[in-house]
């Protein structure tokens, strides 16, 4: 199975750091400028994670995941938010609008790599009831 991750981030050099960081982990990744730009490519493809900035143009990552919550592909799926700003007082609206975690920038590169690595390991194999 094939897990495909959608990086939603308006800075180049910040998409950079963290497409190395994901590398290291099973997803493949397709990235998104705005999150206008992501709405347009969660609507055309199937991801099964997404990983949003907080701050962006056309539309930020808040409206991006109330929006993408509303798809019928994206109820379950882990959508975890990035900001730069205090993530205590970023975490209740995130979970709000639907998020599952909300990560301070710069990230932990090992933090999202274990993250991403756990998230793989249940997208993969979730549990299985024993009957």
């Amino acid at each position: 199975m094939s897990l495909h991750l959608l990086l939603v981030e308006d800075k180049p050099a910040t998409r950079e750091q963290l497409l190395q960081i994901i590398a290291q982990s099973p997803f493949k990744v397709s990235c998104a400028n705005d999150g206008l730009e992501g709405l347009n490519l969660s609507k055309s493809e199937q991801f099964h994670m997404v990983l949003v900035d907080h701050k962006m143009p056309l539309m930020d990552g808040l409206a991006l995941i109330k929006s993408l919550r509303q798809l019928p592909a994206y109820q379950a799926a882990p959508i975890l938010l990035m900001t730069t700003q205090d993530a205590g007082q970023v975490a209740p609206l995130a979970e709000k609008a639907g998020a599952n975690l909300c990560l301070s920038k710069p990230v932990d590169g090992k933090r999202l790599l274990e993250l991403l690595n756990d998230l793989a390991a249940t997208i993969s194999h979730p549990q299985q009831s024993h009957v």
